[in-house]
């Protein structure tokens, strides 16, 4: 396919796409440009468009992503609560992470692609379980991270939404594929700007 074929697609995508995805795109883009901003109010525009993705993806197939955004709404309360104590314990700060809290965040990667690939090899009709399998567990680490604020979040969900891209282009979710690549980006500068806020905290510090 030649780029005036895949953009004509992409176009025909664009024109059917429904109102529900188009909502979930608007609240995804806030969610994460809240977390870039290191600002808690990611966790309630997450939460809206988690809900409204979990339908898309149910319809589409892709039962770990689906897996996976329950796993989001869990963690985006567990996220939102532990901000607001920290908030109120003074200690509402970012940080690198632990070695312990990676070898957790990839013990959650490793252990949960193996899990989610043999669920859907076995016992699901899906077309794409090694990559759906992929993208779901190396978020889950990226989202545990995420919510104890730590910077390290930004490269796990960087992963997966590296993969996730030509995913939900295949599956025809093209303003989902369009957020992802969207994410990727902020991501990168959402790492960038914590790394200057670890900084400055270590100048004052010193």
């Amino acid at each position: 396919m030649n780029f005036q074929e895949w953009f004509r697609l992409f176009q025909q995508q664009i024109l059917h796409t429904s109102i529900i995805e188009w909502l979930a795109v608007g609240f995804g883009v806030s969610e994460v440009l809240l977390a870039k901003k290191n600002n808690i109010w990611l966790y309630p525009t997450g939460i809206i468009s988690i809900l409204l993705s979990m339908f898309l993806l149910l319809n589409v197939k892709l039962y770990a992503e689906m897996l996976l955004s329950i796993y989001y709404l869990v963690m985006s309360v567990y996220g939102w609560m532990i901000w607001k104590k920290r908030k109120i314990d003074g200690e509402n700060q970012v940080s690198w992470s632990t070695s312990q809290e990676l070898l957790i965040a990839v013990l959650i990667a490793v252990v949960g692609f193996f899990v989610l690939y043999f669920a859907l090899r076995h016992h699901t009709d899906s077309d794409v379980p090694l990559l759906d399998a992929f993208v779901s567990s190396t978020a889950w680490a990226g989202m545990w991270l995420l919510a104890k604020r730590k910077i390290e979040n930004w490269i796990f969900l960087n992963i997966s939404n590296i993969v996730a891209i030509p995913l939900l282009f295949h599956k025809k979710l093209p303003l989902m594929a369009c957020l992802t690549t969207f994410l990727f980006i902020v991501a990168i500068f959402g790492f960038l700007d914590w790394k200057k806020i670890i900084g400055k905290r270590k100048f004052r510090v010193a």
